[in-house]
């Protein structure tokens, strides 16, 4: 008779879980329910948002009795100022630059310097420390000169000197300065179609292994650097064409255990996660998927800026054919293209930070969350921040704003944040 029940026993208990008969204790269900309930830690996340995020991945995850693992949602997120503080594309450019670690000959350096860019004066904001306006043909000289000498003489290029020695020359700040210029002129001046693949072309040269190498050492590094402003000046020995120039940028990248846990979270759940960067491709695909950097992303998820390459692999100084810049308007297309057909249906969830974004978090009619990382920006993301803030406390809020304090790179417990060198915070433009 023992044996007997316990064979029932079982029997009962293997048809509950495979679902094919019905019990008469709807608390089996329920219960199995609530331990798939995706809660997040409550570290620094502004309370409201972390209570709508909850809800989102609890109501389209395992916790849903809607739940379809063949037809999971999705969410996207942008990479830079999102899912990390600063920009791993400029960090990698600034450790790039300051190591030498190149693959291009001068004349693809001078290829990839002038690509594309057009011929007319930077704004005013760019003159040299003479107030005169520069352009790519003033500027570009300078630099090619000082890499021919650097590439010539350098042990990591065609040379026998090391680093240390190189950088004793005038040579080598003013590569440095004035490749870093461009970036910000280019960028200060000319459509963001120019100047985001324009940075992606210091890469000439490199494969894939590289790149995601040098993009290893970059976050490595920056990981340990204050949160600071950085000033570099051309030597006045070397004016050249374009005389002396500076440059400033913000140093210090951090990881966002925030975003971290939101990757967990939406995993444990079953929600799929995809990424859509303006950066290059490769660079994004190491440092969220290398777990060391504990973001374990798929890197086949990683939608991101291309370059052409050669049958070697190595990386050309040519934006990769029949490919959608994957900035603005062109992140939706690159999106539809590849991640919509796969599903049948839009994201749930888009995170990102700028103006670069603001099209993927509205152009598809089955979002039903965005999140925004607030750098108290204009144009359409400063709309959306407005609305975050209109809609904040009420339930179902399509908009989140997330604060963060940019002299620390952490998250802050609010909508607002606090930009670099300023103690009190600003909630939108």
């Amino acid at each position: 008779m023992k044996s007997r029940n316990a064979v029932l026993i079982f029997s009962a208990c293997l048809a509950v879980l495979l679902g094919g008969c019905a019990t008469d204790s709807p608390s089996v269900t329920s219960s199995a329910q609530a331990q798939q309930a995706v809660r997040l830690a409550d570290r620094n996340w502004d309370a409201f948002n972390k209570t709508e995020l909850e809800a989102l991945i609890n109501a389209h995850g395992k916790a849903s009795p809607n739940y379809d693992p063949a037809k999971p949602a999705y969410a996207v997120f942008d990479w830079d100022n999102t899912m990390v503080f600063l920009d791993i594309e400029e960090a990698t450019l600034i450790y790039q630059l300051e190591n030498l670690r190149y693959g291009a000959t001068p004349a693809q350096m001078d290829a990839a310097l002038r690509k594309d860019v057009p011929k007319g004066n930077f704004g005013k904001d760019y003159n040299n420390a003479a107030g005169q306006p520069l352009n790519i043909d003033l500027v570009v000289p300078d630099a090619i000169e000082s890499y021919t000498w650097l590439y010539n003489n350098y042990k990591g290029l065609k040379g026998t000197k090391s680093l240390a020695e190189v950088k004793q020359s005038p040579h080598y700040m003013n590569f440095i300065t004035k490749v870093r210029y461009l970036y910000d002129a280019i960028g200060g001046t000319f459509d963001v179609s120019v100047s985001y693949p324009w940075v992606l072309y210091q890469f000439a040269g490199m494969t894939e292994k590289d790149v995601r190498q040098l993009v290893q050492e970059t976050a490595d590094w920056q990981l340990k650097q204050p949160v600071e402003k950085v000033k570099w000046t051309s030597p006045a020995s070397l004016p050249g064409k374009a005389g002396v120039v500076s440059i400033s940028w913000k140093n210090g990248l951090r990881l966002v255990p925030e975003m971290q846990d939101l990757f967990v979270a939406l995993r444990q759940a079953g929600i799929d996660i995809w990424i859509c960067s303006a950066s290059f491709v490769d660079v994004v695909k190491e440092i969220s998927s290398n777990p060391k950097f504990g973001y374990n992303a798929l890197p086949e998820r990683v939608i991101a800026m291309e370059l052409e390459r050669d049958a070697a692999g190595r990386i050309q100084v040519d934006f990769r054919y029949g490919y959608d810049q994957t900035q603005g308007k062109g992140k939706t297309r690159a999106l539809e293209r590849f991640v919509v057909p796969k599903y049948g249906y839009g994201p749930i969830l888009v995170a990102g930070d700028s103006e670069g974004d603001q099209n993927m978090m509205q152009d598809f009619a089955d979002i039903k969350t965005v999140l925004i990382i607030n750098r108290i920006r204009g144009s359409d993301i400063g709309k959306m921040s407005k609305l975050a803030v209109e809609q904040y406390g009420k339930p179902g809020a399509k908009f989140l704003l997330q604060g963060r304090d940019d002299n620390t790179g952490l998250f802050l417990k609010s909508q607002a944040s606090v930009p670099l060198g300023a103690k009190e915070s600003k909630l939108t433009r």
